[in-house]
């Protein structure tokens, strides 16, 4: 934790709102109903790419099951940024332990931005042996600076090009708990 993480209560007095828990919920159930219908009869590989993931692919699952869409569950823990703000070189802290050769894999992330840590592990997916590796994404930013060949196949909500956290997201690893997504106040 760094020493200058910002406290939830001086975190949401220099925030904006950007999306509401009531959204976020009919935006993941709207996600659910494309997801059950492009997997029906299958079982694929729910890989939660950790930390950001954990709320909404627990939520997404849920959802999922409510529509006798059975899953396999694993993680990963791919990280550009480290608890910092500005994203690095790809670190590996988990591979899955599921064999992905001949399977279908759906990766559940919180946030597309400008997509270099999607596009790796979906390579690595790939190279696995996987048949298909679908991305479902909390938020998209946005932005034209996404690298090419990277898209989510299925998306929640759009947020402007800001500093979002909240639902996943982080300020320096904190803040992921809170039930709506926010963004910085913009200096004036």
């Amino acid at each position: 934790m760094s020493d200058t993480a910002p406290t939830i209560r001086q975190a949401l007095a220099n925030a904006d709102l950007l999306v509401d828990r009531p959204t976020l919920d009919a935006a993941i159930a709207k996600m659910a109903d494309a997801i059950a219908a492009d997997y029906a009869g299958e079982v694929p590989v729910f890989l939660t790419i950790m930390h950001g993931g954990l709320p909404f692919a627990g939520q997404l699952s849920l959802e999922l099951g409510a529509r006798a869409l059975d899953l396999q569950y694993d993680y990963l823990h791919a990280t550009r940024y480290r608890g910092e703000t500005e994203g690095g070189e790809l670190v590996w802290k988990h591979r899955p332990a599921t064999a992905l050769y001949g399977r279908r894999v759906l990766l559940v992330d919180d946030i597309l931005d400008e997509g270099h840590t999607l596009l790796n592990v979906r390579q690595w997916c790939l190279e696995q042996g996987a048949t298909d590796v679908r991305i479902a994404a909390m938020t998209v930013k946005d932005h034209d600076r996404c690298v090419p060949g990277i898209k989510a196949d299925y998306v929640g909500v759009t947020v402007p090009d800001r500093y979002v956290f909240g639902f996943g997201m982080d300020v320096h690893e904190l803040l992921r708990n809170l039930p709506a997504i926010y963004a910085m106040k913009e200096p004036k």
